[in-house]
């Protein structure tokens, strides 16, 4: 684990230049919002960048993501502009230990559908409702500098179960919404030697990015995402010579494995 943490959070960037509401919440971008809390809440053990759809190759060139220890995705309206070849390049990260945090509707993002396996859809409504996000893996690293066991946020929309994920690894928060429904809200996964965290909250037209809560498990969530254990080998290997003596060897047919 490299010291800072390099942290790249990457925003498509579109609502905030295209929509009056959204502009006015987040004027730098969400990306920048983002970034800032997580200065906040880590300051110098963080090294932070950003990077947003227009850039050349979405500023996730290879070197971005070879000097990046935790990638965070925020999108919405472009998810079909992300490149197949950037999105090929993310997930070969991933697999090689980089982590991925997921915010709200990347859920239907390229990187994140293609790291499940699924269609990754589900139910909404934008009703400004009250979400109540119930912890229900307290001690988690996840949740750490959370007091009581839930939180709330006042005016949100609503995602609804049924979610078409895997199951997850690790189930960190679900979601109580005031018109009735529930949601798993804080999902972990790993893929390869990547530890991936999906985190509900986050529509644009709500200031759920200045949250403090939303804020410390982000946070938290960049600590914990960031790669450890042993080195990822992902690709086949030929090995003719083996460690032991093999008693009575049958013919080998390497012209089936060409």
């Amino acid at each position: 684990m490299a010291t800072p943490l390099r942290v790249t959070v990457w925003n498509e960037f579109v609502h905030e230049r295209t929509n009056d509401v959204v502009k006015a919440l987040y004027p730098q971008g969400i990306h920048a919002a983002v970034a800032e809390g997580l200065r906040e809440q880590l300051g110098d053990a963080v090294q932070i960048r950003t990077a947003t759809l227009e850039e050349p190759e979405h500023g996730l060139t290879k070197e971005v993501l070879r000097n990046t220890d935790v990638l965070l995705w925020w999108g919405h309206a472009a998810h079909d502009q992300v490149s197949n070849k950037i999105v090929k390049r993310v997930q070969k990260r991933v697999w090689q230990g980089m982590g991925l945090v997921a915010m709200h509707s990347a859920h239907a993002s390229k990187i994140f559908r293609r790291l499940m396996g699924t269609s990754c859809m589900l139910r909404w409504r934008e009703a400004g409702e009250r979400e109540r996000l119930w912890i229900v893996a307290p001690g988690h690293p996840i949740t750490a500098g959370l007091t009581g066991e839930y939180f709330e946020l006042e005016h949100t929309e609503m995602y609804g179960e049924f979610f078409d994920i895997p199951a997850p690894d690790e189930l960190i928060f679900v979601s109580w919404f005031e018109g009735g429904e529930v949601f798993r809200s804080g999902c972990t996964w790993r893929r390869g030697a990547g530890k991936i965290f999906y985190f509900r909250p986050g529509h644009e037209t709500y200031p759920i990015y200045y949250n403090p809560q939303v804020r410390r498990v982000l946070a938290n969530a960049v600590q914990w995402a960031a790669a450890a254990g042993s080195p990822y080998i992902g690709e086949g290997r030929n090995i003719p010579e083996p460690l032991n003596p093999i008693a009575n060897p049958l013919q080998a047919h390497e012209d089936l494995h060409r």
